[in-house]
């Protein structure tokens, strides 16, 4: 089973709130998850990104592979090196 750590869309239309999902790569974007690891609001001034680094280490190390918006919500936060380091 390939696992990515990815976006999940929610909230109403024009108004996107996006949750941090480890995910089967198989099902929808929108679809079933395994873990919720955190959230991104870009409506904010300034954008809020919450992520759990804990749990993103121990997916990362499992072998959970970013996308490549998570992994720019993950360099945007500033938590890609110390978590990439330690999922490597």
């Amino acid at each position: 089973m390939a696992v990515k750590i990815r976006l999940k869309r929610m909230g109403a239309k024009k108004n996107p709130f996006y949750r941090i999902v480890v995910a089967d790569s198989r099902s929808p974007r929108d679809g079933r998850f395994i873990e919720e690891i955190g959230y991104y609001d870009p409506l904010k001034d300034p954008a809020v990104i919450k992520i759990d680094e804990a749990k993103a280490a121990e997916w990362l190390r499992k072998g959970a592979q970013l996308t490549n918006t998570a992994r720019a919500l993950f360099n945007k936060a500033g938590i890609n090196k110390s978590v990439a380091s330690e999922g490597q």
